[in-house]
């Protein structure tokens, strides 16, 4: 038996050529999966599985990698992309679990639990970057696939948009830090106020930045390390992911 021909999708194409190939081919239901917060030093790591409707419905104007967006354009698409998606599913990952198991861990973790939380199960799954395995689906890990894939633009959309409304909410429990700004991003603006107050219970301290800091505040018997929240402090200050990229 022939093998069926090798599908080429240019980039040029457009966001939908490659969901639009997959259906071709007979994967009808195409899901994506994104994350938001892998680079940040507070706060949790959202992670979003969108499965778009074929057609023009599934056409969302303006849909791009959520970094790609003013903050207005994303609140307007999210609307569009949960009230138009086939289905989607949001997972919330904590700083807690993040320190105790890994940021790539529970990064891909993160996009198995997505997957299994959509309401209809995608025949084939596309991620951003890392390739995943247990998705229960055939699957393929998409360079950049929030600017190449429809499904995936649109998890970054909603993943990027959760995130954000969390960190806000929580500028209300910890204004000093300026959450609702920098959304827990290592910038300098939080670095200082890190360094002024000290970590709080939304920080990662498996990150080499907010360790470095808890540690010298402990040393010093400075208040600042949030009850609880000390032994999450590495032993060691190592080389941990504390300016990992950009916003995501």
């Amino acid at each position: 038996m022939l093998a069926p021909p090798r599908t080429v999708v240019h980039r040029a194409a457009g966001l939908w050529a490659l969901e639009r190939a997959l259906q071709r081919r007979g994967f009808d239901r195409v899901g994506g999966a994104d994350e938001a917060g892998r680079g940040a030093c507070a706060g949790p790591l959202v992670v979003a599985a969108v499965i778009l409707p074929q057609g023009r419905r599934g056409e969302i104007d303006d849909l791009n990698d959520s970094k790609l967006l003013t903050a207005a354009a994303r609140d307007r698409i999210y609307d569009e992309v949960v009230a138009r998606a086939t289905a989607w599913s949001v997972v919330v990952i904590p700083p807690g679990e993040i320190d105790r198991r890994g940021l790539h861990v529970c990064n891909l973790a993160g996009m198995r639990r997505a997957f299994a939380g959509l309401a209809e199960r995608p025949d084939y799954a596309l991620t951003d970057g890392f390739r995943v395995d247990g998705l229960g689906a055939p699957g393929l890990a998409v360079w950049k696939g929030d600017q190449v894939a429809a499904c995936v633009a649109a998890a970054s959309v909603v993943a990027k948009v959760t995130r954000d409304r969390i960190m806000k909410t929580l500028h209300t429990t910890y204004p000093e830090y300026g959450f609702d700004e920098h959304k827990g991003y290592c910038t300098p603006v939080h670095q200082a106020a890190l360094v002024a107050y000290g970590p709080c219970a939304e920080h990662r301290f498996s990150y080499a930045n907010v360790a470095a800091v808890g540690q010298r505040r402990q040393r010093r018997g400075n208040v600042g390390v949030a009850p609880g929240e000390a032994a999450r402090v590495p032993a060691q200050v190592g080389d941990n992911v504390a300016m990992e990229g950009g916003p995501r």
